[in-house]
């Protein structure tokens, strides 16, 4: 993972309980995970520290590989995955966000 911490499960159970009013600020098309779509996760990334990603699709092989290469690109903790919607948080400069101590 190219973040040097990992979140407790304190932390995850917080950002769950923020994310879960989100609504998804990014949808991937029919043309999947395109470079645009990934700019589009870095920005919303770094605007929000929080989202949720919708990944359409009915194989949860290809799902997995898609949420898998997400995070390996921006960095970012995944949180969660319910259905096909992916929660990522990653930290801006900030600090939007103040995670619970570990």
């Amino acid at each position: 993972m190219a973040n040097a911490t990992t979140l407790s499960n304190k932390q995850k159970q917080h950002l769950k309980s923020l994310a879960h009013s989100l609504k998804p600020v990014v949808l991937l098309g029919a043309n999947g995970l395109t470079e645009g779509v990934m700019a589009e996760i870095e920005l919303a990334l770094d605007h929000h520290e929080l989202i949720k990603v919708r990944v359409p699709g009915e194989d949860r092989e290809e799902r997995e590989a898609i949420y898998a290469t997400i995070v390996a690109h921006t960095g970012a903790h995944r949180v969660q995955v319910v259905g096909k919607i992916l929660t990522l948080y990653k930290p801006s400069p900030e600090a939007k966000i103040t995670l619970p101590r570990k």
